[in-house]
């Protein structure tokens, strides 16, 4: 594999880890701007106190504009799993995009090789399993949309970036339980404590893992695919212990 290019690009705006060995999460946002250009300035812009580690421009083209091992500004208020200050234990990457606000578009072939060649990288080097890699519309629903419903969320999972689980059509004895729709979003790590925060977080799975529609109705479709998401995300912590406590007990920590 050819070594990743990368341009660099330095930001002030960053600070440090109060962990500085934990770096286990990786947050995908689009730059929400007309251009790249405008982008890379206000990433830089040391009035604006917003950056990314990384942006990925729709050729590839990559730049780097915070060392990994300082906190970028790029996630905000925001959840996970019950954490909150995400900035501090992530990696963000900003892919190029106008956004919802400026006519929001699919993400060319490039940029997406130059995203899943990147996030490959970040993998080799950093302790991130698939269930800690998210869409800034994920930890904070109610802010954000962004990467949305047209990135590939699939392709990354294919090359072990992230979660997909197959979708399967909703079953004629499959029965839609609304009370299922909290404890199933925060198995998956959506910070949804009551109602009003709820259509937010569902709009985001939405966009995530049932691209087609993004309404916040909780449909036979959506309900299946919560399903099939909880139990892979289920799945994949539950592997991700046990392969913690063979290492610990194999001594290799």
């Amino acid at each position: 594999m050819t070594e990743l290019q990368v341009i660099d690009l330095p930001s002030p705006n960053h600070g440090p880890r109060p962990e500085a060995s934990r770096i286990d999460m990786l947050v995908l946002h689009y730059t929400g701007m007309t251009t790249a250009a405008a982008a890379l300035e206000r990433l830089c812009d040391p009035d604006a106190r917003v950056s990314a580690h990384y942006v990925v421009e729709e050729n590839g083209v990559i730049w780097r504009l915070v060392p990994e091992s300082r906190r970028a500004f790029h996630a905000g208020v925001s959840c996970w799993d019950g954490e909150s200050d995400l900035n501090a234990v992530s990696i963000g990457i900003e892919i190029v995009n106008p956004g919802h606000e400026w006519g929001y578009r699919g993400f060319p072939e490039a940029q997406m090789a130059a995203v899943e060649r990147l996030s490959q990288d970040l993998f080799a080097r950093h302790p991130i399993p698939p269930y800690r890699v998210v869409g800034h519309s994920d930890i904070a629903p109610e802010r954000k949309s962004d990467p949305g419903e047209l990135f590939d969320w699939a392709r990354l999972a294919r090359a072990g970036i992230g979660i997909w689980p197959p979708t399967a059509t909703p079953g004629r004895d499959f029965i839609i339980d609304p009370a299922g729709i909290i404890p199933g979003l925060a198995s998956i790590g959506y910070c949804c404590a009551n109602a009003n925060s709820r259509t937010a977080a569902l709009v985001a799975f939405q966009r995530r893992f049932r691209q087609s529609c993004c309404d916040g109705e909780f449909d036979r479709e959506t309900a299946t695919r919560l399903s099939e998401v909880s139990a892979a995300f289920v799945r994949s912590r539950a592997e991700g212990r046990r392969r913690g406590s063979y290492v610990e007990a194999k001594g290799l920590l």
